[in-house]
Parts: C-alpha cells; sequence; structure tokens
C-alpha cells in the first residue's frame, strides 16, 4: 500500500510537470474572476501573461525549444479554427468581452489559441516527464489520414454531414490494440492508449469547466446562466486529442513502435 501512494505521488508530479502551462491558464482565469486587472482588458491581461509565462519558460530552460515550436503550430491552428467557430454565422461559443480587448483578430482574442497550445505542451512534455513509448501502434500512415480529417470536420460538420462517429470507429480500429508505456517511479506502467486519451479527454473537459465558469468564453445555452459543458464535448475532446498526438508525434516518432 505504501509502493501504492508512493507511485501515485510520483504519477501526480510528473503529470502536474507536464500540464504546469494549462494549470497556469486556469490559475489566471480565476485571477481574473476574482480580481480587476488594472490599466489592461482582461483578455489582454491573459494573453500577455501566457506570453511572460513562455518566456520565462525558455530563459530557465523548463521549455525547450521543440515544445515551444509545438506552442506555435498549435496556436496557429487553433486561431484558424476559433475565427470560424465564433463568426457569427456559426457560433459555437463567444468570448463575452472580445470587443474591448486589444490583442484580438475578428471575434477571437489572441490568447485563445494558448487553450489548445497547453493541450499540445501537456502531450509532448508527457514523452519526458513519463518517459511514454507506445507498443502496438498501427502503421503511421493511418494516423495522418486520420487527423486531417478530424480537424476538417470541425469546419465541415456545420454545412455537410458529421462525421464524428466514422472518425470514432477508424481511431477504435487503429488503436485498440496500441499500448502506452510510463514509468514514474521504479516499474514500468501500461495502459490502452484509447483510455489514456478518454481519461485525458475527460480532464480537459473539467478544465473546460472551469473556463465557462469564469465566463472567459461561453458556449450560447450558457448566455442565461452557467451550467456544466455537455458530455458530448468529451467525444470533440477525445478527437482533438488524437490530433493533438499526430502533430506532437512528430518530434517523438522514435517512442513508436509497430506491432
Amino acid at each position: 500500500m505504501k509502493n501504492f501512494f508512493t507511485e501515485f505521488g510520483y504519477f501526480f508530479i510528473a503529470n502536474l510537470r507536464a500540464s504546469y502551462f494549462g494549470v497556469f491558464l486556469l490559475f489566471v482565469f480565476l485571477l481574473t474572476e476574482i480580481v480587476a486587472v488594472p490599466f489592461v482588458g482582461r483578455y489582454d491581461f491573459i494573453f500577455l501573461a501566457a506570453i511572460g509565462f513562455q518566456i520565462c519558460a525558455l530563459a530557465f530552460r523548463f521549455e525547450r525549444l521543440k515544445e515551444f515550436s509545438v506552442i506555435i503550430v498549435f496556436h496557429v491552428l487553433a486561431t484558424g479554427m476559433e475565427l470560424f467557430k465564433t463568426h457569427p454565422a456559426v457560433g459555437s461559443w463567444i468570448y463575452p468581452a472580445a470587443g474591448s480587448a486589444l490583442f484580438t483578430i475578428g471575434t477571437v482574442p489572441l490568447f485563445s489559441g494558448f487553450l489548445y497550445s497547453a493541450v499540445g505542451n501537456y502531450i509532448s512534455r508527457a514523452f519526458t516527464s513519463l518517459k511514454l513509448s507506445y507498443e502496438n501502434f498501427p502503421p503511421y500512415c493511418h494516423l495522418w489520414i486520420l487527423a486531417p480529417l478530424i480537424y476538417l470536420n470541425f469546419f465541415t460538420h456545420h454545412f455537410f454531414y458529421d462525421i464524428r462517429y466514422f472518425l470514432f470507429a477508424y481511431a477504435l480500429v487503429l488503436f485498440f490494440r496500441t499500448e502506452v508505456h510510463f514509468q514514474v517511479y521504479q516499474k514500468v506502467r501500461r495502459m490502452p492508449f484509447l483510455l489514456t486519451v478518454f481519461l485525458t479527454s475527460l480532464f480537459v473537459w473539467i478544465a473546460e469547466n472551469i473556463g465557462t465558469f469564469t465566463r472567459v468564453w461561453l458556449y450560447p445555452n450558457q448566455a442565461e446562466y452557467w451550467h456544466l459543458v455537455t458530455f458530448h464535448k468529451i467525444g470533440s475532446w477525445f478527437l482533438l486529442l488524437i490530433l493533438s498526438f499526430a502533430l506532437v508525434s512528430i518530434i517523438y516518432r522514435d517512442r513508436l513502435k509497430n506491432g
């Protein structure tokens, strides 16, 4: 029992180290909900805080250049999706204070890209902090068929048939034999890849509820009063995490062992 709690403690610390950027953003959301920020708008403060955090992370070598490059790629792709999703003709979600922010593009405050970057950054840092490797990984080309389909479906399902159930089935067929190996203490542990994606999706969904609770962004059905983000969003995050893993795996290709 003692070893269990010891290993769980190491596991918790390793995940905390991997997710430190996301944890920082949630802290800033909560802080700016409680405390009025002087001299600058809330969204601009969040953006500047995220920029400052990344500069410090690089300067003090908490983050390596390849992890920072992941953040840049995610920021660009996410901003493109955000511009589409927040357009009045689509209205998937809104940023209530976007009109008063300086660092914006259209309806999108620039800090929003960091929300997705934090997910990619977590996956990238987890490769190191949890010593991740993958067994029975499917042929890599399939991942690069699935990932663009996921990204495109986030756009096209507003106009054409939503293929998310096909994408879930494709992911299940591809990864049902894939296992994640990780080590945080003495033993190497293993877990089904699909289970790790689902559990991570669940934690991202919890973080999303914190974000909407602090009114950093809102879904249309939360405009009058706040309530939990619908559970079906876990499915959206599941697919987004598959896409995120595809991007991050480019720099960790050697950790993927084919079956």
